[in-house]
């Protein structure tokens, strides 16, 4: 269409835009009003009070959710082949009109009407006549692009875009998105989801189901829209269990914060393997021989071991004072005290119990003998119930106890790691046949800081495992809130008796029933709970401070970085083992990482899991992905590159210098690049980079590489691709996450020889040699 012929789809959509802003407006003012009448009611119950903060919470998310979808809200739109010339309309979230008939102004696109938009094509309409794609912004209608089905003629599609070789659905808005300068935060696809990406989007699959890709071929994208669509179809299940999404680094989850709000979802649990064991904050650093050894399954038997020599015996002649007695503790006694315990094969603080009673039923004997045998014939004069006191005297006595407990102590998940790192005795027993270089390795210097200053994310699994082994926030606190409730249930009470007690005795018969006391109008147990803070929380924020939380599904993006413990721990979160698992074996960094699917799988699920490819690359243009490719031949030889969807004309350079930082500095302060600059380069000169950086006051990130992983820029600086391989076992396929993180420009600065791949890039044209050149 031209200027004196202007369209006339816009004003027909923009009708349609201006009914379904109006009524998201009314839905968001109604939303508002009931969130002010329940903020202004009284709450004289603790049911009441669940009850005005359930309607708050639920008024809440609604308003998130109407915000979120305010942007290009309407997008889609089907007209479908039949005689009464249905036409669906397709947005971020559903909308009913508020008329007598509920009239539907949009549909969800996640509702099973909507998917033919993302699988109608020429060959397969799908039942769909025309598909439109309408481009909005600020609440007007841009531009409309229809697709008929029949014909397979597009109309009012952009020439411009250069589209190479894909059979894509939404060309023209999908190259818009490509295009589009990135801002530091990921967006949603919802509008231009491929027909590949909808099948696992909506996969029914209750077990595992794992999305293989290339860089760039939208993985996290896709499993973040699944776990909206799960959310929509399975919104009873996963509202009360709650979804978990995993993610590689914090970055990645600020860079993908925003996408399911976006997509009306907010009550979704966002973490890293680092964040996930309750009130720990994993932030130290690994040598890399440190985080292959500590997520091998060999720690298993270390931290086995580690545990059991906790549950140790006493030296000769170890004697405690009970009743002006010196009563001795031999090893016999705590011997047989440590069989039962563990006879019970209950976790070692669960079995504390069982060791004690045997314990003080054996003491209890031994000062029995001591004091009731008969001087004749050395009988037992007690009874058993002398026992039984002598028994209970000794349990109330807490040097009795404290001595016993010195054998079969009190133990946490920290206290045990932080012992085996910092102790060489105790290391060196608790890792039997294994090298003085790899206890070299773990060994590391306890400091006087908080108890988690100095853990890293390679240590969380392992804390996860000794809760497990020691019964850590497992059955013990339950038992020890129930006792904390009774006790509080017991104060409550006497309150009230104290009340009922100190009543007026003198009244008037006729006045009595006129005046109510404390215990007319409370019980015990509503007095107790009015003493406990309660706060109301959100199915994530209760399971981020639960370490036994069970989600309803688990989505793991970068899965192949997870070491064998780590994915111990995130499968004891997940026991209907009901997952998204996103990954690339091609780019495993960790030198623990997965190398195979099947090994990470079948010992959990047999063949209960399915595998998916994605084979389109949207991100990385081809000019960039040629040198990338003759990479991942190096890894893996048989496994097939994606498609690059799209070229861009701009050839990656290499820049040779004797001075990196200098180089890498005045490239950052002259270049003009649109969009967003990072500079990637090896973990061991991140920082000296990233300083000389702010010396010269750039405003660019610096990402070593192990924190560059599932990110996107628009340009990328590549630093010394040789450190890359040489800091790494695992170097190349360092490299190759490197080289795919650029949606347009990549300019490799190096002192060192390019690694034989890279070798023929070219430098900077002669005519134009600045730094700035590469533009």
């Amino acid at each position: 269409m031209t200027a004196e012929t202007p369209d006339p789809r816009l004003p027909d959509e923009q009708i349609h835009l201006d009914a379904v802003y109006a009524r998201l407006d009314r839905m968001r003012a109604t939303t508002r009003r009931r969130l002010s009448e329940t903020l202004r009611e009284s709450a004289g119950t603790p049911q009441a009070l669940s009850e005005r903060e359930s309607y708050e919470r639920m008024y809440t998310d609604e308003l998130t959710k109407i915000d979120a979808a305010e942007h290009n809200l309407y997008f889609g739109r089907l007209d479908m082949i039949d005689d009464t010339e249905e036409v669906r309309r397709i947005g971020r979230i559903g909308i009913l009109d508020d008329d007598d008939r509920d009239t539907t102004l949009l549909l969800d696109w996640r509702a099973p009407l909507s998917r033919p938009f993302y699988l109608a094509t020429p060959a397969t309409p799908e039942d769909v006549e025309r598909r439109r794609h309408i481009r909005t912004r600020s609440r007007a209608v841009r531009s409309v692009s229809d697709e008929n089905l029949i014909s397979g003629e597009i109309v009012d599609s952009d020439s411009s875009h250069d589209v190479s070789g894909a059979n894509v659905v939404n060309e023209s808005a999908l190259v818009d998105a490509l295009n589009a300068a990135r801002t530091g935060e990921m967006t949603d696809i919802v509008e231009t989801i491929q027909r590949e990406q909808d099948e696992i989007i909506r996969s029914t699959h209750r077990g595992v189901v794992v999305v293989q890709g290339g860089p760039g071929t939208g993985k996290t994208a896709v499993a973040l829209h699944r776990a909206a669509y799960l959310l929509y179809t399975h919104r009873d299940l996963l509202s009360r269990s709650g979804v978990l999404i995993l993610g590689p680094n914090e970055d990645f989850l600020q860079y993908i914060g925003q996408v399911l709000p976006s997509l009306g979802e907010t009550g979704v649990l966002l973490s890293t393997v680092a964040d996930l064991f309750p009130d720990v904050r994993a932030r130290g650093r690994d040598t890399r021989e440190a985080v292959a050894l500590k997520g091998d399954q060999r720690m298993l038997n270390v931290l086995r071991a580690a545990v059991r020599a906790r549950e140790s015996l006493p030296t000769a002649g170890l004697t405690t004072r009970f009743d002006g007695y010196d009563l001795p503790i031999d090893a016999e006694i705590v011997k047989a005290a440590r069989a039962d315990a563990r006879s019970t094969r209950r976790a070692h603080n669960l079995a504390q119990r069982t060791f004690l009673r045997t314990a003080l039923d054996r003491l209890a004997a031994v000062h029995a003998r001591r004091i009731g045998s008969s001087q004749l014939d050395g009988s037992q004069l007690l009874t058993a119930g002398d026992l039984d006191d002598i028994r209970v005297e000794l349990e109330a006595d807490p040097d009795v106890t404290a001595t016993l407990l010195e054998f079969w102590p009190t133990l946490t998940p920290q206290g045990v790691l932080r012992d085996l790192y910092d102790d060489p005795s105790f290391l060196r027993k608790s890792t039997r046949g294994w090298t003085d270089a790899e206890r070299d390795a773990l060994y590391r210097k306890a400091r006087p800081l908080r108890e988690d200053a100095d853990l890293s994310a390679s240590d969380v699994p392992l804390l996860d495992e000794l809760a497990e082994l020691i019964g850590y926030r497992t059955d013990e606190a339950d038992r020890v809130n129930r006792a904390r409730w009774r006790q509080q249930l017991s104060e409550a009470q006497d309150a009230l008796d104290i009340l009922t007690g100190s009543a007026p005795q003198d009244l008037e018969d006729d006045l009595d029933p006129e005046i109510l006391m404390a215990y007319d109008l409370i019980d015990a147990e509503q007095l107790a709970e009015r003493q406990v803070h309660t706060a109301r929380r959100t199915t994530a924020e209760r399971a981020y401070e639960d370490r036994t939380w069970t989600f309803g599904h688990v989505i793991v993006d970068e899965a192949q970085e997870l070491s064998s413990m780590a994915w111990r721990m995130v499968m004891r979160r997940i026991p209907n083992r009901w997952m998204t698992v996103i990954g690339d074996t091609a780019q495993t960094g960790d030198a623990a990482g997965a190398t195979s699917w099947s090994e990470v799988f079948t010992p959990y699920v047999a063949n209960r899991w399915r595998l998916h490819e994605l084979t389109v690359n949207y991100r990385t243009p081809s000019e960039i992905t040629r040198y990338a490719n003759r990479v991942l031949d190096w890894i893996n030889p048989d496994q097939s590159p994606p498609t690059s969807l799209r070229s861009n004309g701009i050839e990656p350079v290499a820049i040779a210098t004797d001075d990196v930082a200098s180089t890498v500095s005045e490239l950052v302060v002259t270049s003009d690049w649109a969009g967003l600059t990072t500079v990637i380069t090896s973990d061991g000169t991140a920082d000296a980079l990233r300083g000389a950086l702010a010396d010269v006051g750039a405003d660019v990130t610096v990402h070593p590489i192990t924190a560059a992983k599932g990110l996107e820029f628009d340009t990328v600086i590549l630093v010394d691709p040789a450190d890359l391989i040489s800091e790494s076992p695992r170097g190349y396929n360092d490299l190759y996450v490197a080289l795919t993180r650029a949606t347009q420009r990549l300019v490799v600065v190096h002192s060192r020889a390019l690694p034989p791949d890279l070798a023929d890039m070219p430098a900077p044209p002669a005519q134009d040699s600045s730094p700035s050149a590469p533009k």
